[in-house]
């Protein structure tokens, strides 16, 4: 079953030196993105939007502050959230140790 788990492969390639983002694409297809996301201590993945798509959050590793809309608040893995289309949505690792979640969004635009 390991070849069927895309993520035990793409976790291997993220290692992000302090305060950086790591990424990976786990799934690309013509309607999603998976993208890994590996967030070091004191590293931000930027507020941003997807006005056309559902971007859903799947923390796997540690803990990540989770901003969405002008609220946060802290998602410990095994932890998932979900953002509407439209929805600014961010995150950031306050944690001593990396941080790792997947971002699937759909329908890709």
């Amino acid at each position: 079953m390991a070849a069927l788990d895309l993520y035990a492969q793409a976790r291997e390639s993220l290692d992000p030196a302090d305060g950086e983002v790591d990424t990976t694409e786990l799934v690309v297809t013509d309607d999603v993105l998976v993208k890994g996301f590996a967030l070091a201590p004191g590293a931000e993945l930027d507020p941003h939007e997807h006005a056309d798509s559902t971007n859903v959050f799947h923390v796997l590793d540690g803990s990540v502050v989770v901003a969405r809309d002008g609220e946060e608040a802290v998602v410990e893995a095994p932890g998932v959230v979900k953002h509407d289309r439209g929805a600014v949505h961010g995150a950031r690792n306050e944690s001593d140790s990396v941080a790792v979640f997947t971002a699937s969004l759909c329908p890709l635009p």
